[in-house]
């Protein structure tokens, strides 16, 4: 790792504790909006510093087995040992490194928000609301691996257990900077469930992302205005 990568991981470190010290303080709580962005922040910073830990980490145990390997009285048993462990060591090292420099990219401010997911069936009738369906799963599944939460905002259930529309909140770290890239058309060719004949269909989805906002403050509208 370069001096200058490593000194930026380091200053995150520092404001991650800056970070950890806001969250501690009661009177952040007061400010949800100012609170939401500080956790959004810690998030971040917490998954970057963790990987850093175990680069370093990893940089540790590899100089320990190089040092058994140059020591003399390491038996030839041990030797291969250590020879392992480096191999190791820097195959896990390089992993991490890549993570690092991805995650230090200018990010999307709008990356850490949460998340509305709608998913709306298109060409293809009932087999495409089926389609659509096997994409709510999927996504849901997903989430739960995550470790995110989800809500159902609404849906339009198909007659054959699909779904015409769902829309979906998903609150996490990251969700945004996850998901966002789903937006846009999706499209499977199978036999559908609906195919009496065997016959090979083209169904559609459309799936669409969008940010969270801030809760706006109440907004006071002048009848003379309108």
């Amino acid at each position: 790792m370069k001096d200058a990568l490593r000194h930026q991981l380091q200053r995150l470190a520092m404001r991650l504790a800056e970070l950890d010290a806001h969250l501690a303080d009661p009177a952040l709580g007061s400010d949800i909006q100012r609170y939401r962005a500080v956790a959004r922040e810690q998030a971040e910073a917490a998954a970057i510093v963790a990987r850093f830990q175990q680069h370093e980490q990893r940089q540790a145990d590899a100089d320990a087995a190089r040092a058994m390997l140059a020591d003399a009285g390491t038996d030839a048993e041990m030797a291969e040992m250590a020879r392992e462990e480096i191999a190791s060591a820097q195959t896990e090292q390089a992993r991490l490194l890549a993570e690092l420099q991805t995650a230090l990219l200018p990010k999307d401010p709008d990356d850490g928000r949460n998340a509305f997911l709608e998913i709306r069936a298109g060409t293809g009738g009932d087999e495409s609301a089926l389609f659509a369906g096997d994409l709510a799963r999927m996504y849901l599944r997903f989430c739960e691996r995550q470790g995110w939460r989800t809500e159902v905002l609404s849906a339009s259930d198909s007659d054959l257990g699909g779904y015409k529309e769902l829309v979906l909140r998903v609150e996490g770290a990251g969700v945004y900077g996850q998901l966002k890239f789903e937006s846009g058309g999706h499209r499977v060719q199978r036999v559908p469930a609906t195919e009496a004949q065997g016959r090979i269909h083209t169904s559609a989805c459309t799936v669409a992302v969008m940010p969270e906002p801030d809760e706006t403050t109440e907004i006071t509208l002048n009848p003379a205005d309108l």
